[in-house]
């Protein structure tokens, strides 16, 4: 009802005796349709609708459901770009150029924090070296040449081209990613990584075996044969 609102142009009214000629939505047509074995209301010709419905359809419920997850997925990346117009560039060049920052902002403070501070950095390079090792590259080569193109002034927007193999400017190629998802990326790994090393002990109780639950039975068979024996 809400969505049927904001598409006409008209607003809830609890109350017949409280309606205004203002409070009514506009459309050229609403129509019951049968679409498959769904019967469907249609209402369409909405003047500046704020709400819209995309009807998939295909010939198998399987492609139906990997139309709809595409959709889903493209939808949530224009919304992302819509809220926070801000992009990043792609192929692992964000958690390069970090990984750098981190690196030199752990060599200022020391002791045991380092250590935390650079192996946060190695976690981030993960997704370039996963990169390369999809690809069919070297990671190794791969993330010698990414950390040596980062220390150049120009090489932040350098990340790993799976198709040329190379080390080139993600943001010249069109490979990139809105700032709200990477974000969101980082922050939901850091946050499972923290949950986890808060973790003192566990504790795992697991079933008895086959063979000991077989023991078992044979054990007391032989216990109530020699019980009855001696009844006898």
């Amino acid at each position: 009802m809400e969505k049927l609102a904001r598409a006409t142009g008209g607003r809830i009214v609890t109350n017949l005796d409280d309606l205004k000629p203002e409070d009514l939505g506009y459309a050229e047509l609403v129509e019951e349709r049968k679409i498959g074995d769904d019967k469907m209301v249609f209402v369409e010709g909405c003047k500046d609708p704020r709400s819209v419905s995309i009807l998939i359809r295909a010939g198998l419920e399987r492609m139906v459901d990997e139309a709809e997850r595409a959709m889903h997925d493209a939808l949530s990346v224009i919304s992302d770009v819509i809220e926070r117009n801000k992009i990043v560039p792609g192929g692992g060049a964000v958690e390069a150029e970090l990984a750098k920052e981190l690196r030199r902002y752990a060599a200022q403070i020391g002791g045991r924090e380092q250590l935390a501070i650079e192996a946060f950095a190695e976690a981030l390079e993960i997704v370039p070296k996963t990169l390369a090792e999809n690809a069919g590259l070297e990671p190794i080569d791969i993330m010698v040449e990414l950390r040596a193109t980062h220390e150049k002034s120009d090489g932040y927007m350098c990340g790993v081209d799976v198709f040329s193999g190379k080390i080139t400017n993600m943001y010249e190629k069109g490979v990139i990613e809105p700032l709200v998802v990477k974000e969101q990326a980082i922050k939901s790994a850091t946050e499972a990584a923290s949950m986890i090393l808060r973790i003192d002990d566990v504790v795992a109780a697991s079933k008895p075996k086959e063979e000991e639950k077989g023991k078992g039975a044979e054990k007391k068979g032989e216990e109530e044969e020699s019980g009855t024996s001696e009844f006898d």
